[in-house]
């Protein structure tokens, strides 16, 4: 069951984005810091842990989950080092996710071909 939730949310956050794109003029760079803050929105008034337990991959993945590692990082860095981790705890807490992102978009890049829009 947990992996039908998962899906299920994950899905329907897919599915409001791209609502977004279909019925606004918002440009994907534009949605995409959209729902990095509402993840650090709502980690930091304490609704997104929550339903990260309940609903697993489905919510941690997408870029709500993103906005709220770099909530909870800078949160934790904060109460350690101070103004200091206020820009450290952020980039500590999302480093593994970052890196990753970087090295498989760098190799996807070298194993295929880019296309331009017409």
């Amino acid at each position: 069951m947990e992996y039908v939730i998962a899906f299920l949310v994950g899905g329907a956050i897919c599915a409001v984005v791209q609502l977004l794109m279909d019925k606004t003029k918002l440009m994907p760079g534009r949605i995409m810091v959209l729902l990095v803050v509402t993840g650090a929105v709502l980690g930091s008034i304490g609704i997104y842990e929550p339903f990260t337990e309940w609903a697993g991959a489905g919510a941690s993945v997408p870029l709500l989950g993103f906005g709220n590692v770099l909530w909870k990082g800078v949160k934790k860095g904060v109460e350690t080092e101070g103004l200091l981790g206020l820009i450290k705890g952020g980039l500590s807490a999302s480093s593994a996710g970052i890196s990753a992102a970087l090295i498989f978009g760098y190799l996807a890049s070298i194993f295929s071909k880019p296309k331009m829009k017409k």
